[in-house]
């Protein structure tokens, strides 16, 4: 009866010049492998990506095709968010809503024309003298002609093209057109303002029909607390920005003014007009203060004095005033808000890089309220 286990033993042993394999202990469970394989995507979700990704292209070609309708629509509908906290303030002391409406719109349009007029006087004096300044521009440009030729010559000394010659002041074909595409049409601008004052005068009766339209008890109280808190938010953007586009407007005023450049009081509401948008805005106040200061004075030195103080003062109040006030309420990624900025004024031109934070606002807000932080993760690996 020993035979057959001793056999067994034997014939277990491996014969000279074989490996071994491993053996797996009896009762031990086979591991899983599906586990192990990598993900496989399915034909119908390769399906509903790509219908996704057609309907994104689509909506931007209609966004960019029908500019003239959708970017007054929109910008109606942020400026009314906006101003709908200082409608019901003004409800509040029984002004009627649509009175309210009115009142607001006109205000605005009353700054807004009052800084237009700052700036459109010296505008239409400079540009009446093009000619003449981009000449004085040109010659007080030779200064950097030495440094040129001495980089031409390591050019050609490393074997370079070295094509590099002295500067030469480009044309000025470009001002009319550049003025037709920041200036909006009249059916535009008509737009605006009809949409702007009705969309006040409506928006709570919006509002309640937009929330009605959903059944359920808890798909209406996630919408109305996502407009209440897109109202607050865009209501405090505008705000805290105004305020601060004010003061900014004021400092470079002061800086103009003590730096002896002309019209200061034009220089600093462009500077506060500008600072609307971010980072395009304050690089065209740093470079239309350059060309001022150069053409303004004698020396290359003192034209960029008021540039440089404007570059000081705009760093502070980009790093330390501004997120420390506006930062507390609106946690805006610096990436997100440069990717925002990109593509808005790619589609809308000056308008859209002014909507652009605005918007990124409106999408954070939206995604916080339908995918919310607390939502169960993927736990981490």
């Amino acid at each position: 009866m020993t035979k057959p286990a001793a056999t067994k033993s034997a014939s277990s042993k491996p014969l000279p010049g074989e490996r071994q394999l491993p053996t797996a202990h009896e009762g031990t469970p086979v591991p899983d492998a599906k586990g192990e394989l990598p993900p496989v995507i399915r034909r119908t979700e390769v399906v509903a990506i790509a219908l996704v990704g057609l309907l994104i292209i689509c909506i931007i070609a209609g966004l960019y095709l029908a500019k003239a309708f959708f970017l007054p629509m929109t910008m109606a509908f942020i400026v009314g968010t906006m101003l709908s906290p200082a409608a019901g303030f003004l409800e509040r002391y029984r002004i009627p809503r649509p009175v309210a409406a009115v009142l607001l719109v006109t205000a605005t349009g009353a700054g807004a024309t009052f800084m237009i007029g700052l700036i459109a006087s010296p505008a239409m004096e400079w540009s009446s003298r093009l000619p003449e300044l981009g000449a004085l521009l040109k010659e007080k440009l030779h200064v950097f002609d030495r440094p040129l030729a001495l980089w031409q010559e390591l050019q050609s000394m490393i074997g370079g093209p070295g094509t590099i010659s002295t500067f030469h002041m480009p044309k000025f074909d470009w001002v009319q057109p550049t003025l037709e595409f920041l200036s909006p049409t009249f059916a535009e601008f008509l737009l605006f303002v009809a949409t702007l004052i009705l969309f006040i005068a409506s928006w709570r009766d919006l509002r309640r029909a937009f929330i009605m339209n959903f059944a359920e008890r808890t798909a209406r109280l996630r919408t109305l607390r996502m407009l209440n808190e897109i109202e607050e938010h865009l209501g405090n953007y505008l705000l805290m920005v105004t305020m601060i586009n004010v003061g900014v407007g004021v400092a470079t005023g002061v800086i103009c003014a003590v730096t002896g450049m002309p019209n200061p009081a034009g220089l600093g509401a462009l500077a506060a007009v500008l600072n609307f948008i971010p980072i395009i805005g304050p690089v065209a106040m740093f470079a239309v203060l350059v060309v001022v200061g150069q053409v303004a004075f004698q020396s290359v030195g003192a034209g960029l004095l008021a540039p440089a103080l404007f570059a000081l003062m705009t760093f502070l109040e980009g790093h330390f005033l501004t997120p420390m006030i506006v930062g507390r309420r609106l946690a805006l990624n610096a990436l997100a808000v440069f990717i925002a900025l990109a593509f808005w004024t790619w589609l809308w031109g000056p308008m859209g890089a002014f909507l652009s934070s605005p918007l990124l606002i409106v999408a954070l807000v939206v995604k916080e309220h339908l995918m919310p932080s607390d939502a169960p993760q993927l736990p981490e690996a």
